[in-house]
Order: C-alpha cells, then structure tokens, then sequence
C-alpha cells in the first residue's frame, strides 16, 4: 500500500468520532491530510469558505472556489456529487466524476442537440460535450493547430472508456446531422461503424479486474477524419499494448477477456456442439465464470461485427479459434520419468489437445510435437529436444497468447480498412485516447509498469502543455508572476527511459542476452547503475527481488522475476509453422506475414515488448504534441465501484495525484485567458470605434498608427478609466504579444460588446423597419392610383357602351314608333271592309249590348296568335270558345289576350270588353285570325297574369283611336 494511502488511512481511523458532526471544524479536521499545514488567517478563510455547504454544489468552476486549497476542492466536489452533479470545470480541465450507475437523460441525443446550438456552450453546466463541441469549434473556425485531440485520463474505474464512448457518439451524431451534401446513407453507415467498433474492441479488449468490471486492457487513440465541412468521414483505431498475458494467466478475483464469457452465455446450441463447449463445461482460463456483468452481451458483439462488415463465415472462424485457445487451456502435462523422454497427457487431457488441434485446424499428433518438442540448430544441423514440464507450459500459454494477440491485431486492421477513409477525402482531425489508468496491484509485473509508464508520459504532456508552459508564457510575455509549484514528474521518467541508462535500457539489455535471466542479479544491477536517482528504491529486507518507482500518483513496487522472459516474448518457430499450415482460412492468413524468432540473430537486432512499446508511445506523443488538447480528468469516488459513494481519501488522493489542485491554483490566481492583439482587436475593437463616437476628440485621441499593444492599452484604458491602477493589474495585463484577462475581466468585455452588438442591431432594425414600412406605403399608394386608374377606365368604357346602346335604342325607337303609327294608321281608317258579302244580319239587341255571338259556328274556332296584338278600332265585341295547342300559341295568347284558364279549352274575350279594343279585323269564317304587332315597350310594362291590365302601346293606340272616332 501507498505511504500517502497508508496515512490518509490512519488519519481518518483517528477521526472516527466526528464523522456525524456537522460543524465546520469537525469538516475542516476531517478532510483535511495531516501533512497539510494551513496558517490562521488561511484556516478561517476555508472555516468560513465552508460554513454555507448548501452553496458548495453551485461553483461550476473550482477556479471561483476562495481560498484554493485540497479541503475546499474535495467538499465542493462532494457536494455536487451528492446534488448528482456528476461534471466540473477546474480551469483547462474537465473533472468527471463516476456515478456508477446510469442516467439516461445525461447522454441523451437531446442534450447533444442542446450543447451543440447553444452558442456559447461554456455558459451551460459543465459537461463532457462542452470538450466535444469546444473541440469541434476549433476546427470549424481554423484555429491553429487545427487538428484537436482529447485526453482521457484517471485510474481504472474512474469512468474512461464510458467517457470515450459518449465523445465518439456525440462526433458521430453532430458531425454528420447536418449533411445535406453527402449520401445519407454513406453518413449512416459511417457513424454506426465508428460506433459498432466500440463493442468490439471492448469484448476484445477489455475485462473485469479488481478495480473495474469493464476495465481496457489495452490503450487505444481514436482518430475520427472530418473533411472541410467539418462532417465526419471516417476513423481509425491505434493501440498499444494489449494485455495479452491475460488469456493464459488471469490474477486472483479477476476474469479473462470479455468474449470468451459472452461465448459461453450467449452462443446458440449448434455452435457449442461445435465447439465442444456444453453449460456444464469448465475451462482453466476462464475464472469467476459464474460472476455475471452488464458486459457480457454475444448478441451485441455478433452484432458489432455483421454491420462492421465481418460475415457469418469468418466469424464462425473467429469464434472456432477463441473455442479452440479454451480448450487449449485445458491441457496439462505429466513429468516425464527421465530427462530424455516426453511429457505425456494425462486421460483427461488427450480430449480436450484432439478438440484443440480439430478448432484450430490443425494435425493433433503435430501439434502435440511442436508443444512437447523444441528445436535446436547448430550451424546447419537441426536438433529435436523434448521439452520440460513447465517448458510445455511455457510453450502452450505462448502459443494461446500469440494467437490471441495476432487476432486482436487483425481485428483493428479490419476495422480501420472499414472505417478509415481516404487521406484526400479529409483534412483535419478529432483524436480520443482511451489509455488504461495508472495500477497498483499487490503483485505488479511488466504490464503495470508499462502501463505506468504510459501515464507518466501523460502526465509529463498535460505538465508540459499547461502548469509548466504557461508559467513559461508569462515569463517571457513580462508579467510579474510568483511560481506555483507543481509535481514535475521528469526525474521519474529520466529513470524509467532515460539515457543512457534506465530501467528499460538494463532490462532489454538482460533480454538480449541468450541466457536464463536471474532476478537476484538484474536487481543487483539496478541497484547500482541508478542508485543515484531518488525515484526508485529497495526494500532490503524483502526475499522477493523488486524494485519500487515513486510515480506522480504514488510508490509502486515491482516484481523482477518473470519480467525479462516476458520482454521477450519468445514465438517458437515451430508453432508458428504449424499455425500458418492450418486448414482455417482465417488462422493462417493472420499467421502468414508473422515471422517466427530466428535463434541466430543477434542479440542487438531483437526487438522487445517495452522497446515496441516505447515506440509506439513516442509516436503518440509526437502526434499529441501537434494537437490541440482538451484534458478530461476521470475520478473514482469509491474503491468498490458502489452508486453514489463518495470516499473522501480516494478522492483526494487522485486529485493530489493528477495534479488538479495545481491547475485550479495557477488558473485562479493568474490570467486563464490569454488572447493574441490581433484577435483581440478584431473582437473588441468595436468597443473602441463605439468610444469614439460617443466622446469628443479632447476625451479620447486616437491615432491611427498606433501600434497593436498601443491600440490594445488604449482600449483596455477607455473600458477601464474609472478603475484603479491595481484593480486594473489584478484584472487583465498587457504582454509583449497577447493579452491576459480574468474571467472578470473578460465578463466585462464581453458585456460592453454584446451591449454595443444589441445597440447597433436595434439601429439597423428600426432602420430596416422604416424601410420595409415607406416601401409598403409606396406600393399601398401606387396600387390604389393603379386601381383608380382602371376603374375609371372601366366607368368610362361602360358609359360609353350605355351611350351607343342608348342611341341604338332611341334610332329603333323612332324608326318603329313612326312605323307603327304608319300601321295605325293605315288600320284604323273606315272599317266597312269588315262587313262581308253574304254575312248574317247582327240583331239589333246584340249590336245594342255590343257583343257578337256565333251560334252558326259548331266546332271550336281556331285562332292563329302572334307575340303581341294590335287591335283595330269599332269592331264587335265577341266571345270565343277556342281549345290552343302548342307552346307558341299557348304563349303568344297569353301574353296578348286576358285568358281565364281551364283544363282543356279556354274562354277568350277580347280586349274591347274591359278596355274597348277590338283584336279582330274580319268576320269570322270558320277561324278567327288576330293581326298582332311587336310591341318594344310590352314586355317592359306589362306581366301575362290574370289581373293585368292594358298598358304601354296599346294603351296609347286605344287613345289615339278614341281621338280618331270623336272625331268622326
């Protein structure tokens, strides 16, 4: 156990007794360490700081957090823990706190939307895609160097690769909503790609230890490609150093690779009499295997791999291999009786080497030779050795662990062939590393300290790029800046890589060497090649050889023994050949490019587990270092991964450890934010411009030619002419190059330009208002002159048209009216042409009453009508029984005569009965033939019903022809 662990430990063993109390010094002396000193002054400051707990949940930033100091950090982290408050900004990091348990509404594609239109996401709650769309922005807007990178850190457990996870779903979702342009299906397939690679890698990839159930067993640095509009393209996968030591060899209470259980739980029943794997089955490799975690979904990996474009068939390949290293773990050796002889199988053994070699498609009887029998060449000649029991071991548990790694291997290259698009088909980048979390484990071999080592480099970048370099800035830009101190962890890395002698450079020393490694001696080295570095030590009184290194997050201690032969990493030719003879298409083609150790090469020519570790790891740092970073700081409140637990010295010891009561310190106290002038002028300079118009040229002199920091101070001294000269210092500083703000100071600049902003785009509303109102009265008035105009036209025209009828109206008038008195005249002469020859004698009484009657006249008498009747004056009134047919007819004596109706005939009187006209010009003689004259003026006046009278034309003939008879 840590020192430090050890006394936070006993400290608050001491302190049992004030755990219910709820005063502020019982808080204060719990929480804090007891190597922390504090003065008087400071101690009232953080007893006063903490007095109001309901508060501490609402500080967002640790930087606003007065006094800085572990026990203010630590109680207002476990404020908002307990308010569920789960993300905090401390300056340039983000801190993440493990729930350990789910929230669906915090990751939700809602929030997502949310954080990504917001437009200032910094203004909403800390969380992690406020880093996303930071990152994101950067690239949208070019700020240089444009490609970004974010950084996830935190030992195993604190929440890492759930963190990864949720930025790689939010790149995915944001990066490719807005594309208009693309396929919609080419955008689909490449965001569900880049997220199935997820379940994969982690079956593969991640397992259950101590510390975490989902804890990655290898690193991982995601590159999702953007092209120039920023829309997500591709992917590509790197990692480094997969644990691969774990297929064969598993610690105490912890399992094996995820998949193997998930194919034990999941698979189907033809595939485990495939496989040869029945429920009741027990494998030597899989341990704990009752133990069941959220994790162990087959359907989701089997899934995974179908959308990722792996087939049935080459995952039933897969799959057969993974079976077949399970069996393989089950057989066991029996001590040969001589030295000369073979190790032989015991019974139950034989069962599960024959289902091996049938899953991995190879000969049995070969396969148990290359296993029991090593080969020796001297010179040219080849020499056959039967192997030791634990050499067989030995050999076994290498072959499981190389087939295993070289799956893993072709595994990613597949992805990337899958996901990785083409290097002129994007331009910029998003990095996510995913790395494993610093260990300390009871035993401790050359996976924790490489492990190890990989997060002193980390924590060397985040040093180098943030605590050390910005106090290197503000040295060289003139500020006048007290040094905060922080761990510089170089002298830990110097020990571990440097040059010319170092750990690693001693240990791939022994490995070169073609001889048996001796713990006792390789320590006996160390000891004295790097005595004189104070980050290691030994404990002489321990049995077991070891080395301890006093990392930035705490002492480790190292066990030698085993270490060289994994550096190692011995392949045996043998297998290797056998392996790329298999009949599984799959199995030999990872195993074809592979090249087994040749035992003639030379020591210096071999290549090590930590030398291609440190390789690769320098690659990394080179492409970190060209990056923007983003830093996200993952804590585990708890050891035991309990929901909403929070450990007081779990937690600082991390925090302590990961530097975040320095970064919140330097933040603090200094000037977070730092601006070049240019950038400055182009965002604020409307400050100034504002300024001018608002003074006379007496208040504020400006001159053109200023320089950029004289433009900056200038403005700068009109935002800040009211304020003191050391309220000024304490708010911003001008530099050589750039401009240091508070965030005071920066909330201040940021409101007068808003202020400004909203000012000017109310001018140009009112202004744009008036516009939009004078142009609808222009088009109001001329659409009304236009209307006008044609109404008047249209009057006119109409009149017109009236004019020319009422003129045509009147001609034919005239001509009629003179027509028809021509013919009224003509008709209304002496009527003794009535009387015809041979005509019955009227009777004198008839002709007194004034009615004619024609009894001589047997059938009904057919009248022959016309439209409209005019009459001849002096004729008889007569009465006649007529029976019409025909609609004309019908029509015509009806608008002419006064006609009673009845069903079948008709009684018609003439008009002389009530007016004194006569509508007959003859005697009848077998008919009645009326003479009728169009009238224009009839229809006008006159209806066709029972009680109208004689009106309009007849009417004036009736007086012309009364004038005519008065005068005769």
């Amino acid at each position: 156990m840590r020192e430090s662990e050890k006394s936070m430990k006993s400290a608050d063993d001491s302190r049992n007794g004030h755990r219910n109390g709820g005063k502020a010094q019982a808080l204060l002396e719990k929480s804090i360490p007891p190597q922390t000193s504090l003065n008087d002054s400071l101690e009232g400051e953080v007893r006063e700081f903490l007095t109001d707990e309901s508060q501490l949940h609402t500080f967002d930033d640790l930087t606003k957090v007065n006094p800085v100091t572990p026990t203010t950090v630590l109680k207002c982290l476990q404020a908002r823990y307990s308010a569920q408050v789960f993300y905090t900004q401390a300056g340039c990091t983000l801190v993440a706190l493990n729930p350990f348990q789910p929230f669906p509404g915090l990751y939700s594609l809602d929030t997502m939307k949310q954080y990504h239109a917001a437009p200032q996401p910094q203004e909403l709650k800390p969380h992690v895609f406020i880093v996303a769309e930071e990152a994101y922005r950067n690239i949208r807007d070019q700020l240089e160097p444009l490609n970004q990178s974010l950084v996830v850190s935190g030992e195993s457990g604190a929440g890492k690769t759930w963190t990864s996870r949720c930025l790689m779903k939010y790149y995915a979702t944001v990066a490719a909503s807005s594309s208009a342009l693309k396929s919609q299906s080419t955008v689909e397939r490449i965001e569900r790609r880049v997220l199935d690679s997820n379940p994969i890698m982690e079956a593969f990839g991640n397992a259950c230890t101590l510390r975490n159930n989902n804890s990655s067993r290898f690193g991982k640095f995601i590159q999702l490609q953007l092209n120039s509009g920023q829309l997500l393209v591709g992917a590509s996968v790197q990692t480094y150093l997969l644990e691969k030591t774990r297929v064969s060899c598993q610690p105490a209470s912890e399992r094996n690779f995820h998949i193997f259980y998930q194919m034990m739980r999941g698979a189907t029943d033809e595939q485990r009499r495939e496989w040869k794997m029945p429920l009741n089955q027990s494998f030597d490799w899989l341990p704990n295997s009752d133990k069941q975690i959220e994790e162990d979904v087959f359907e989701e990996t089997v899934e995974a791999m179908l959308h990722m474009g792996i087939k049935t068939e080459t995952q039933r390949h897969i799959l057969r291999i993974l079976a077949g290293i399970l069996h393989l773990g089950n057989v066991r050796f029996s001590s040969p009786g001589e030295e000369h002889q073979l190790c032989q199988l015991p019974e139950d053994s034989e069962e599960s080497m024959q289902t091996a070699a049938k899953l991995l498609s190879v000969p049995a009887q070969e396969f148990l030779t290359c296993l029991r029998v090593r080969t020796l060449k001297a010179g040219k000649q080849s020499l056959l050795k039967p192997c030791s029991q634990s050499e067989c071991r030995v050999r076994r548990d290498c072959l499981a662990k190389t087939i295993y790694s070289q799956l893993f291997e072709w595994l990613v290259i597949f992805i990337n062939n899958s996901i990785c698009a083409d290097k002129s088909t994007w331009s910029s980048f998003i990095g996510v590393l995913d790395v494993y979390g610093f260990e300390c484990f009871h035993v401790n071999k050359l996976e924790q300290l490489c492990i190890n080592y990989a997060n002193e480099k980390l924590q060397q970048h985040f040093v180098a790029h943030y605590l050390k370099a910005q106090q290197e800035e503000y040295v060289s830009e003139g500020l006048q800046w007290s040094f905060v101190k922080y761990q510089d962890n170089q002298s830990c890395l110097d020990l571990l890589e440097g040059s010319p002698v170092s750990v690693f450079s001693l240990l791939n020393e022994e490995s070169r060497l073609n001889r048996a490694s001796d713990p006792n001696m390789l320590r006996v080295r160390l000891e004295k090649e790097l005595s004189h570095n104070p980050n290691i030590s030994w404990d002489k009184f321990s049995r077991v050889p070891h080395f301890t290194v006093a990392h930035y997050a705490g002492r480790v201690s190292y066990q030698i023994e085993g270490m060289v032969e994994k550096n190692k990493d011995p392949v045996p030719a043998e297998l290797i050949g056998l392996l790329q003879k298999s009949d599984n298409p799959l199995l030999c083609q990872i195993f074809s490019g592979l090249e087994s150790e040749n035992p003639t090469t030379r020591g210096l020519a071999k290549v090590t587990v930590v030398s291609k570790f440190k390789n690769s790891l320098e690659s990394l740092m080179s492409i970190l270092l060209n990056t923007t970073p983003h830093y996200t700081r993952c804590i585990k409140p708890n050891p035991d991964c309990k929901p909403l637990t929070f450990k007081q010295e779990e937690v600082i010891l991390q925090l302590e450890a990961c530097g975040i009561v320095q970064t919140i310190h330097i933040s603090a106290a200094g000037f977070p934010i730092r601006i070049p002038f240019k950038s400055f002028m182009q965002r604020y300079g409307l400050i100034l411009k504002h300024l001018k118009r608002g003074k006379s040229s007496d208040d504020l002199h400006v001159d053109n030619n200023n320089s950029p920091q004289q433009e900056v101070e200038q403005l700068l001294s009109a935002v800040l002419n009211q304020r003191s000269c050391d309220e000024r210092c304490l708010l911003v500083h001008c530099g050589r190059t750039k401009v240091f703000l508070t965030q005071a100071m920066l909330d201040v600049l940021e409101d007068q330009r808003r202020n400004i902003l909203s000012r000017c785009a109310f001018s140009i509303q009112c202004c744009w208002l008036r516009y939009q109102r004078r142009r609808r009265l222009a088009r109001r008035q001329s659409a009304t002159l236009i209307q006008a105009a044609v109404r008047s036209w249209l009057v006119r025209k109409q009149v017109q048209r009236w004019n020319r009828a009422a003129a045509v109206i009147q001609s034919k008038w005239k001509h009629w009216k003179t027509v028809l008195k021509l013919l009224a005249e003509a008709e209304l002469d002496d009527a003794t042409d009535l009387v015809e020859d041979g005509a019955p004698p009227v009777d004198p009484v008839v002709r007194e009453r004034g009615s004619v009657q024609l009894p001589s006249i047997q059938e009904p008498v057919t009248v022959r009508g016309w439209p409209l009747g005019l009459a001849l004056a002096s004729a008889p009134s007569i009465t006649v029984s007529l029976t019409a047919t025909g609609f004309q007819k019908l029509v015509s004596v009806v608008t002419s005569l006064n006609l009673p109706s009845r069903r079948g005939e008709y009684k018609v009187e003439t008009n002389q009965y009530k007016q004194g006209l006569a509508s007959i010009r003859a005697q009848p003689k077998g008919s009645v033939k009326l003479h009728c004259q169009r009238s224009p003026l009839l229809y006008a006046d006159t209806q066709p019903d029972l009680k109208s009278v004689v009106t309009g034309f007849n009417e004036i003939l009736l007086e012309q022809t009364l004038v005519s008879q008065d005068m005769r």
